[in-house]
């Protein structure tokens, strides 16, 4: 019993470039302070990716035979329980997964690291660069947890964990690691440190949220132990991530959450409730799964696989592109972890001397209708390291992330927008609410179906 699923493909909005998977909202306009309505320019795609379209085809495929899983002994919740396991295989291929790796559906990837955190070993070390996202630097907490400043450049920062590793104390060892930097765009030397780690005895966990939407990613290649990863930031914006990994410590672990599902018996024994799990991976999966989300995941997952080429090479032209643009600016400064050399998707984080990153965002999106992200992207520590090492006169920056919703008229109208900005300062007047940067008179429509709560 399957669905059919297709996953059409599209030329980009520019014919010269490769053919990639289409995404909602590609033709959307938004209003301009000035009147104008223009094409909405997303170069936000790091926070979280639009939907492919074959995803929400195949969502609205999935919705009329919504009902529960594993649980129900009815048509429709047998198709959902067949979608819900097709979907682990799809993720365990995805990523190129062991046999005996365990895929655990989480909500995205902050969801996951927390999960594995509370399923570490007594006594176990954590290793890991200070420059990781809020999702891979707070879960880890005890004397266990050393967090490396990273160094200047790729090489040095292997260096840096075999030193590290030396100074932890006999027991399990574990080393997060970011596949690609959120701030920087910046492609981590992944296996250079997983041989590090493998010499010292450490498992590898692999924050791949920024990477898996960009690059193929491989556990066994890799030579990595986990892969977290999140379906917002892979086009399936609908609530589902993965945990995907070895599952021994995760089958010693009590349940990360309890509930329905992680139990396989409970019984009362009079002054308290006797309870017995179920085992990996539906023992960390309490509650009614998110079927049409894991769905959504691993639709996008699949359109992605077969075009890896196009989405890198569109990409990699944006990218070149982007970065040419910017370095035409004066006064504007690109964050770089390791130079301009290195290997990186497409983000691209930079200040602009004299402007406020909040300002510079507010006016992009409001005179030029381009979206992009400011402030220090839940990496605080990476962000205002990378300000200070550019010599920069601001404690936030802009980033502007490229993916397979942008086009080159996006780019090029970024990179005139900040040109004009930087030279001219803004057309309209700005004022500061509740911290943020919003026009003074803003008479902007909104959409239809936002409709205010009496």
């Amino acid at each position: 019993m399957t669905l059919a699923i297709n996953f059409p493909t599209a030329r980009t909005a520019d014919p010269s470039e490769s053919t990639v998977p289409t995404v909602v909202g590609a033709r959307l306009t938004v209003p301009l302070l000035d009147g104008r309505k223009v094409g909405y320019a997303n170069l936000d795609h790091a926070a979280s990716a639009p939907c492919l379209d074959a995803v929400r085809d195949a969502v609205d495929e999935l919705l009329p035979w919504y009902a529960s899983v594993h649980r129900g002994a009815g048509f429709a919740s047998q198709v959902c329980t067949r979608v819900y396991g097709q979907a682990r295989d799809t993720l365990r291929r995805f990523v190129g997964a062991r046999a005996t790796d365990a895929v655990v559906f989480t909500r995205n990837t902050t969801d996951s690291l927390n999960l594995l955190a509370r399923a570490l070993p007594k006594g176990t070390s954590v290793v890991l660069f200070d420059t990781e996202h809020h999702a891979a630097l707070l879960p880890w907490r005890g004397p266990r947890v050393q967090r490396i400043e990273t160094p200047a450049n790729a090489d040095a920062t292997i260096a840096a964990l075999d030193t590290a590793l030396r100074a932890c104390p006999v027991g399990p060892r574990l080393v997060v690691l970011t596949a690609a930097s959120n701030v920087t765009g910046e492609v981590w030397p992944i296996a250079e440190l997983a041989k590090v780690a493998r010499r010292h005895g450490a498992r590898v966990v692999l924050d791949a949220a920024q990477l898996a939407p960009h690059r193929p990613v491989d556990i066994r290649a890799l030579d990595v132990d986990y892969v977290v990863l999140s379906g917002h930031k892979l086009y399936a914006p609908y609530g589902a991530g993965a945990l995907i990994g070895r599952s021994d410590w995760l089958q010693a672990a009590e349940p990360y959450l309890v509930g329905g599902g992680a139990t396989r018996q409970v019984v009362d024994w009079g002054d308290h409730l006797g309870v017995s799990w179920t085992a990996v991976p539906e023992r960390h999966e309490a509650g009614s799964p998110n079927v049409v989300g894991v769905h959504a995941l691993a639709v996008a997952c699949e359109t992605l696989s077969q075009c890896w080429d196009d989405i890198a090479a569109h990409e990699r032209t944006l990218l070149r592109r982007l970065r040419q643009g910017l370095a035409g600016i004066p006064g504007l400064r690109v964050l770089e972890l390791f130079g301009p050399a290195q290997d990186r998707v497409g983000v691209v984080s930079f200040s602009v001397d004299g402007l406020d990153a909040g300002l510079t965002a507010a006016v992009l999106s409001a005179e030029h209708g381009i979206g992009v992200r400011d402030g220090a992207f839940c990496a605080h520590l990476a962000t205002r390291r990378l300000l200070d090492r550019s010599g920069a006169d601001q404690q936030r920056a802009v980033r502007a992330s490229l993916g397979l919703g942008s086009t080159a008229e996006h780019v090029d109208r970024l990179v005139a927008a900040l040109r004009s900005l930087a030279a001219d300062g803004p057309a309209f007047t700005y004022t500061q609410v509740d911290g943020r940067w919003v026009p003074a008179d803003d008479a902007r429509p909104l959409p239809s179906f936002l409709r205010e709560v009496s």
